[in-house]
């Protein structure tokens, strides 16, 4: 099943929509929120997908129009965005362009900070900076809301603990980045509001793409209209969306809620393209010597997408414009 927030108050109005994205129906009686949903799954998907089966054959005559534009994230705001970096080609470039090795518990440990939670984007809300110098980037990623998961779950039990996959836009800025790494606690200025597809889906809607923990489908990324790139979600994914959760539990126990992003998508084959512009221009500093990719500016466009078989947008995409705060 499909699910989405539509815009109203802090939190959202939960409803469900058609497997086309063409229709929805709000669920109050069910659940008022996506919270509230995923807070007493055990009792509420069962429902919930009672009544998507429903609208997806027809039966539903109180079906409204769906607007991706209409939709909050589907987790305005969430009790936790943790965010790794799975791809391990996207972190070796970023080494050797600086000329850095690979330390090995890179290759068995997963890197992962934790981001600002009490503000999610929706897919049509700006990327709203005050300073282009900043460098704003777009991040492509795919995202997965997970119900309780206990301390000390393994990768093979958390698999179990995905209930919705989503896509995310995990806005950097790059030039705040290093400074801030420079302190030895990590992200925080650097890190903004983060924007997510319209419509978080259960697995089982993914046509069996999603498998080993993965979704091998292409993320599709355009730049002011260009294509940009398009690497495969689920190849060249070294930890797993189980791993990261495992990962994230070792120590600590995850609320119904909790929202555990991949990081940039990456593929060696370079004619897939990039799913952010510091990777671009980290190849261009290896090939070439230095970055001649600009980050982005007041006026640019971000569009983020994954298409099914038939090439029909799952998750509805995220499309957004910069623009700059006004003072």
């Amino acid at each position: 099943m499909k699910l989405a927030s539509l815009k109203h108050g802090r939190d959202g109005r939960l409803v469900v929509v058609s497997r086309d994205l063409s229709l929805y129906v709000a669920v109050p009686e069910i659940a008022a929120t996506m919270q509230a949903a995923l807070d007493d799954w055990a009792n509420t998907a069962l429902h919930l997908r009672s009544v998507s089966d429903d609208l997806n054959s027809g039966r539903r005559t109180d079906a409204l129009p769906f607007n991706p534009a209409d939709c909050a994230a589907p987790l305005p705001r969430a009790y936790q965005w943790v965010d790794g970096s799975a791809y391990l080609n996207h972190v070796e470039l970023v080494r050797k362009a600086r000329n850095a090795e690979m330390p090995p518990s890179f290759y068995t440990d997963p890197l992962m900070y934790q981001g600002g939670s009490d503000d999610m984007l929706g897919a049509r809300d700006p990327i709203t900076i005050s300073d282009e110098a900043w460098g704003t980037d777009l991040e492509a990623e795919v995202a997965v809301i997970t119900d309780d998961v206990a301390v000390g779950t393994s990768a093979d039990a958390a698999a179990k603990h995905v209930r919705l996959v989503m896509l995310v836009n995990d806005v950097s800025l790059r030039n705040l980045i290093p400074n801030e790494l420079a302190k030895g606690f990590g992200f925080v200025l650097s890190k903004p509001a983060s924007a997510f597809s319209p419509v978080a889906v259960t697995p089982d809607e993914l046509e069996g793409h999603w498998y080993d923990n993965r979704l091998h489908l292409p993320l599709r990324v355009w730049l002011n209209g260009e294509w940009f790139g398009e690497p495969n979600a689920g190849e060249e994914m070294t930890f797993s969306h189980a791993d990261l959760i495992a990962h994230l539990a070792r120590t600590r126990k995850l609320g119904a809620g909790s929202i555990v992003g991949s990081g940039t998508i990456s593929n060696k084959d370079r004619a897939r393209g990039s799913c952010c512009l510091a990777e671009v221009r980290m190849i261009e500093t290896i090939e070439q010597g230095g970055p001649k990719t600009p980050f982005l500016k007041a006026g640019d466009t971000v569009k983020i997408d994954m298409w099914d078989s038939k090439g029909q947008s799952i998750f509805g995409s995220i499309e957004q414009t910069v623009v700059l705060r006004q003072a």
